[in-house]
């Protein structure tokens, strides 16, 4: 018979008997991390179904950064602070309206991309313009005044979701040199889910107005224009933008107790965008580095460095709370020993990527080992852009972030279906015992993981992780050519 309490009871088993070199101490800490006692499923229902989505700027988020703090320290961080930052501009959507008109008449599901500016009620053709290659615009003729409609793959993977984002850059180039009106992308998700995608991150409003439409729309409308229909669309963006949002990260510390000022970092993003609530983008992993803080201290491990757990503002605005946080600690950033970031749901850790530093891999490896009966030993050395980690790794600090399995992430990812009853909590829990632990192990190494990297060896990962593809393709690029963003020397 089924028993939550057994399967908590096999799961320490399991875990103790991994690898012999746990101490008794690590030990204690894993099962505080899996101890059904925990409070990590009560606050993040509170986050997710009594705050809700989280734009910086809002209320929302204002509520969040309360519930943060406070459960910080119900957790036992030795101190709990904030750190103010800028956004330059502030959105919201406004009730946003499509409507086919002709030649037949129907309302298309359909949402605002996120910082566009708004769009009075306007009436216009729609040109399909397939997947959006610089062929099909070609194919597609004059688009001059049009709604150009671009089709989308169903996301099944990592790849297809970041092949999503990459192609926007080049489909809102081709249509801002074609004057087209508005971009119409087609979602990726089935059964009319929408979801909230942002295609600029400088934190200004995008250069041309896009929406999302639910797929099936998109699919009817597409079926139309092929059959030679001449398709006519209502488009109104009440969107309204504001002035420069001042947002906060949240910063809580365990204290070492040999060397205070050497420090490793462990970090989430509080904010969310707001169709759902946030729960698995990135709400789960929020509530699972406070729960770490209270699993390290009631197993009454003192790390010999510092642990500082971050939970970042303005991620899915282009990764504004960490950008901030490096610029504002830049005189200390020598003494981080690591960053581990999670953001990518509940799904199950296989292991852990270190944005091209094949030089830590040796001294990291042994830590690993740790996890081996739950899979998440393998090491891979590839760069992700795209959450907070990336600041960091481009200073030259050590970023380790873990590679999870897809579980029910992409379907929901920044969707109305984001809600809390997706998330797993037994597979979060075992998440929260291989980051716990593993920031344990940082936190007490005899020596430092690696180097900080300077800018020249930063580049020299380049031909093998193709940061700097994935950097271009997220329109950033120029920011680390210029200086602006990343070491300077």
């Amino acid at each position: 018979m089924y028993s939550p309490r057994c399967l908590l009871s096999g799961l320490v088993l399991m875990l103790a008997a991994a690898t012999l070199s746990f101490s008794q101490s690590n030990d204690t800490v894993m099962q505080q991390a899996l101890s059904a006692s925990s409070p990590l499923q009560e606050n993040l229902r509170v986050l997710a179904d009594e705050i809700g989505g989280r734009v910086p700027g809002t209320p929302a988020f204002e509520k969040a950064q309360q519930w943060a703090i406070a459960a910080f320290k119900q957790a036992g961080a030795d101190s709990v602070h904030t750190e103010e930052f800028t956004i330059p501009q502030s959105w919201t959507e406004g009730e946003t309206q499509v409507d086919v008109v002709a030649p037949v008449e129907f309302r298309v599901h359909a949402v605002s991309v996120a910082w566009i500016a708004p769009v009075p009620p306007t009436t216009s053709r729609v040109i399909d313009v397939g997947m959006g290659s610089a062929a099909e615009f070609a194919k597609a003729g004059d688009i001059t005044g049009a709604i150009v409609l671009v089709h989308s793959k169903v996301l099944d993977t990592w790849d297809d979701l970041f092949d999503e984002y990459f192609r926007a850059p080049d489909i809102i180039a081709r249509s801002v040199k074609g004057k087209a009106l508005l971009i119409a992308f087609t979602s990726s998700r089935p059964y009319d889910i929408l979801y909230r995608h942002i295609n600029t991150l400088s934190g200004k409003m995008d250069v041309i107005p896009q929406v999302l439409l639910a797929r099936e729309d998109a699919l009817r409308i597409s079926r139309l224009i092929a059959h030679g229909e001449k398709v006519q669309m209502s488009v109104s963006l009440p969107n309204v933008v504001g002035p420069a949002i001042t947002s906060h990260n949240v910063i809580a510390e365990i204290k070492g107790s040999e060397l205070p000022n050497e420090v490793v970092i462990f970090g989430a993003h509080l904010d969310s965008w707001n169709l759902g609530t946030g729960a698995l983008d990135n709400g789960c992993n929020a509530a699972l580095v406070i729960d770490t803080v209270r699993a390290i201290k009631v197993s009454g491990v003192r790390p010999r460095r510092t642990v500082r757990f971050i939970l970042f503002s303005g991620e899915e605005q282009g990764m504004f709370g960490s950008l901030a946080y490096v610029r504002a600690h830049r005189k200390d950033l020598d003494n981080v020993v690591a960053e581990v970031v999670l953001d990518a749901g509940d799904g199950a850790i296989t292991g852990f990527s270190t944005g091209g530093r094949k030089d830590i891999d040796a001294a990291l490896a042994p830590l690993l080992q740790s996890f081996a009966a739950l899979k998440a030993t393998e090491i891979t050395n590839d760069a992700a852009l795209g959450t907070d980690n990336y600041d960091f790794m481009i200073e030259g600090v050590p970023t380790i972030l873990p590679n999870q399995e897809t579980a029910n992430y992409l379907i929901n990812y920044h969707a109305t279906s984001d809600t809390f009853d997706k998330v797993d909590f037994a597979q979060l829990k075992k998440n929260e015992a291989i980051t716990a632990e593993l920031m344990l192990e940082l936190a007490n190494l005899p020596q430092r993981l690696g180097p900080r990297l300077t800018r020249a060896q930063i580049e020299a990962t380049f031909p093998e992780t193709h940061l700097d593809d994935e950097m271009k393709g997220f329109r950033v690029w120029d920011q680390w050519v210029d200086g602006s963003r990343g070491r300077a020397q």
